[in-house]
């Protein structure tokens, strides 16, 4: 059996100097050290990271990074070391806690006819983004296109706060951790994909999905250990308090919405989340709509199909057309407006289901 190892080298001008750093400092073990006489030499290993140190080497010092769970207890608590050699070595935390960046509240009407560019992301997928200032980080909303066939994807998860998976055209197969077997999504249908749960895509045609996720940036890993499906099927199961949820989209019971002259049915979000956001599908049912307010956070609202004139106060009106996008901050009156008898539209608030003030 072949084996391999990889190391990164590291300059430096006198290894006896940089010896007890790395290994008394930073703990590592000294593999390797060569000639005896006059080392010019040293392997080192620890951390996951594997280090040749080398008299004379001429690449730059470097910086590396140290993880630990316990960034307190690590080299006596300093964040920011300089080794001998130059290197320089930052400590952080192993799982730092997710920063929930306070709303920089903004009306925001992203339309398709705009030409908004799309760009190749994660796994071969087009996004497009439909909120360019990301509220100040608050959220991430992409409409995102995947090539039809097999995804080269992983397992994998993400550090995020709530996200969200809304199927508008074709479908797509995926696996989620103690969801039992491929779940597939086709146009209408949903997905909330709790903090940290395991999934992988594995296959899609004509899909596309409107994704959100709260905060904007937020870290995406790679599981290497786990394989989907897993033996356990466990609906109940929460993440960080949330549930899985595979909404199906014809199966949904239509009542009357927050906005009069609208009606729309419940993802069941609002529940599984303990209140975190909730996703609604609207569409017009023929009587006129009033100005209204809404004191929640944030609301997002993408347009599916159909066509809508928004109103807002101090604003030229927006006509807008399927795969359009707007967000209305607090306070703000507005009016949705021309409906046609087609339209549909998905609401995502934050939090779930906001006072609406009718003006």
């Amino acid at each position: 059996m072949t084996e391999t190892r990889a190391e990164i080298r590291l300059p430096t001008q006198e290894l006896r100097d940089d010896l007890p750093f790395y290994t008394k400092v930073l703990g590592m073990r000294l593999d390797m050290i060569y000639p005896a006489d006059n080392p010019e030499v040293a392997v080192l290993s620890g951390h996951g990271l594997r280090l040749r140190i080398q008299k004379g080497a001429t690449e730059a010092p470097g910086t590396l990074r140290i993880l630990t769970d316990d960034p307190e207890g690590f080299a006596g608590g300093k964040r920011r070391l300089t080794a001998p050699n130059g290197t320089v070595i930052e400590i952080d935390e192993l799982n730092p806690p997710m920063i929930l960046p306070k709303t920089e509240h903004a009306f925001v009407v992203r339309r398709l006819a705009d030409q908004a560019p799309w760009v190749i992301g994660r796994a071969g997928m087009e996004y497009r983004d439909l909120i360019p200032t990301r509220l100040g980080g608050a959220m991430i909303a992409s409409h995102i296109r995947v090539p039809d066939g097999p995804v080269p994807d992983m397992v994998h998860f993400h550090k995020v706060g709530f996200q969200l998976i809304f199927c508008v055209a074709g479908w797509v197969d995926v696996l989620y951790e103690d969801q039992g077997g491929i779940r597939r999504i086709q146009a209408g249908d949903c997905f909330i994909q709790p903090p940290g749960i395991r999934h992988k895509v594995l296959h899609s045609e004509g899909v596309q999905v409107v994704e959100i996720g709260v905060p904007a940036e937020h870290v995406t890993e790679i599981d290497h250990e786990m394989t989907l499906p897993t033996p356990d099927y466990r609906p109940d199961r929460e993440w960080d308090g949330q549930k899985f949820v595979h909404d199906i989209g014809k199966d949904g019971v239509f009542a009357p919405f927050r906005i009069p002259g609208f009606e729309a049915r419940d993802t069941t979000i609002n529940a599984a989340t303990k209140g975190v956001a909730s996703v609604m599908v609207a569409r017009p049912t023929g009587a006129e709509a009033p100005w209204t307010k809404h004191h929640g956070d944030i609301l997002f609202t993408f347009v599916m199909s159909g066509q809508m004139t928004l109103e807002g106060e101090g604003k030229e009106p927006f006509r807008l057309s399927p795969g359009d996008a707007f967000v209305i901050p607090p306070g703000m009156a507005t009016r949705y407006g021309g409906a046609t008898a087609d339209l549909e539209l998905l609401e995502v608030t934050l939090p779930g289901n906001p006072e609406t003030e009718l003006l």
